[in-house]
C-alpha cells in the first residue's frame, strides 16, 4: 500500500543583519522548534534543524538580509525548494502573538497593547509567521 503524502514541514528564516529568527513548522502539528541566532551562526543552526527534522521546504523572508540568507540556505537545501515569502507586517503580528502566548502580569497588564514591548528579540516568532504564511498559500 503506498504511503500517504507527507504534510509539508517548513524551515523558515527571518533574516537580519545581526540576528535571525529560525523556526520549523509542521502543517498538522504546529511549531516544532524556534530560536533566535546570530546572523553569523545561521548556517550552523539551519544544519542542526535539518538534521533533527525531515524538512520538505525552506522559506526565507524577503526583506533585510534575504539575499544572503537565501544563498546560505541554497548551500544546504539539497533538492528542497528555497522560497521567498513577503515579510510585510510580520513584526507587528509577531509582537501580538508573543503577548498572546506570554500575557503580561502584574502592573504590565495595564499597559495598552500597542505600547507593550517584548523583553527580548522576537525574530523566532516572525519566522513562525513566515512559515504559516507559506503553508496557508
Amino acid at each position: 500500500m503506498p504511503e500517504p503524502p507527507q504534510a509539508p514541514l517548513v524551515l523558515a528564516v527571518d533574516p537580519g543583519t545581526h540576528k535571525c529568527g529560525v523556526a520549523v513548522v509542521d502543517a498538522g502539528r504546529g511549531v516544532l522548534a524556534r530560536q533566535v541566532v546570530d546572523a553569523a551562526d545561521l548556517l550552523d543552526a539551519v544544519r542542526r534543524l535539518l538534521a533533527d527534522h525531515p524538512v520538505t521546504h525552506l522559506v526565507v523572508g524577503d526583506r533585510t538580509g534575504s539575499r544572503r540568507a537565501r544563498a546560505l540556505l541554497a548551500e544546504v537545501a539539497g533538492d528542497r525548494p528555497v522560497i521567498l515569502v513577503a515579510e510585510h507586517l510580520t513584526s507587528l503580528d509577531a509582537r501580538r502573538r508573543y503577548f498572546r502566548e506570554n500575557p503580561p502580569r502584574g502592573l504590565r497588564r495595564l499597559v495598552p497593547p500597542g505600547l507593550r514591548v517584548p523583553p527580548g528579540p522576537i525574530d523566532d516568532y516572525v519566522a513562525v509567521i513566515l512559515a504559516e504564511r507559506y503553508l496557508s498559500g
